[in-house]
């Protein structure tokens, strides 16, 4: 008895949660008309439950017709729960992706400007270097005043340049310290939406191999709620039909013939005394002179061969 209780309070809660799933999944799909989806939903889902269990118990008795209907409607039902379950999974992974995605463009556009800084310090890094060159060869082929002087005029034609580079590459490197900090809360936020999505990685690593792309992982999640939904509501079902049939056989059985016990009488003083007193009885009239002197008169009658018979 213990144990099909125990299956029958897990069934109804595998049932139920499925249900909460099922009927969350239904509304989102269905959000026009929510609260009209939820009522037919979880009235479908309690006749499903009583429908599956009456099947058990009255399948002998029932007819082919009504039996057939009944099994195709449970199937059915299964299947709509099954899809209800799949579009709520579906859609707490797709609000993950949007938020995690969301996160990775704006990342994203921040290392660009990042990255287009960088190189814009670069260009001008090179560009002040060649000059420098051009100033070293002029000053390298003389040895003499006037080729320094040459070298130094040289540089002087080029330090409006020089100091229009320098001052982009300051702008440069402000820059890229303001990007940074406006990155970092993104950076975080995208940290974490990371290691959420970390077991969904590994599961596509260990299907896929390492390092799986985008769409691959998109396919481990999908193949991870197949695999739930294949064995949620079905099991539930299931394992009503177990509860029912725990329950039956336990009232099948046979019960036991009741022992039949010898009673023993109780023993009282009063009936200890009603055995006892015929003896006090005898005991007294053997003390009694009236018995003593019966019994020597009757001892004289006694002849000599009667005493020796």
């Amino acid at each position: 008895m213990a144990s099909g209780i125990v299956t029958l309070i897990t069934a109804l809660l595998i049932a139920a949660i499925a249900a909460y799933f099922s009927i969350a999944g239904l509304m989102a799909i269905f959000s026009g008309a929510a609260i009209a989806v939820a009522v037919m939903a979880g009235s479908l889902e309690l006749g499903k439950l009583v429908t599956a269990s009456w099947l058990y118990r009255n399948w002998k008795e029932t007819g082919w017709l009504l039996k057939s209907y009944l099994t195709v409607a449970v199937v059915v039902l299964m299947f709509i729960t099954s899809l209800g379950i799949f579009g709520y999974l579906s859609k707490a992974h797709s609000d993950q992706s949007v938020i995690s995605g969301g996160a990775v463009e704006q990342v994203a556009l921040f290392d660009e400007k990042i990255k287009y800084q960088r190189e814009l310090i670069s260009t001008n890094q090179k560009v002040i270097a060649q000059m420098d060159d051009v100033v070293n060869q002029t000053l390298s082929r003389t040895t003499d005043a006037e080729g320094a002087e040459r070298a130094l005029q040289v540089r002087r034609s080029q330090s409006r340049d020089r100091q229009r580079l320098v001052a982009e590459i300051s702008a440069a490197q402000t820059e890229i310290q303001k990007l940074n900090e406006q990155r970092a809360p993104l950076s975080v936020e995208l940290k974490k939406v990371e290691s959420e999505v970390g077991p969904i990685k590994y599961v596509a690593a260990l299907i896929y191999g390492d390092n799986p792309e985008a769409n691959l992982m998109e396919r481990a999640v999908r193949w991870m709620i197949i695999l739930l939904v294949v064995v949620f509501d079905p099991l539930a079902v299931a394992l009503l039909i177990a509860a029912n049939q725990s329950l039956r056989r336990q009232k099948e059985l046979p019960k036991p013939d009741p022992v039949e016990t010898e009673t023993q009488p109780i023993v009282t003083p009063e009936a200890i005394e009603e055995q006892l007193e015929p003896v006090v009885d005898l005991d007294q009239k053997k003390r009694s002179p009236n018995y003593k002197s019966k019994f020597a008169s009757l001892k004289k009658k006694i002849t000599p061969n009667q005493k020796k018979s």
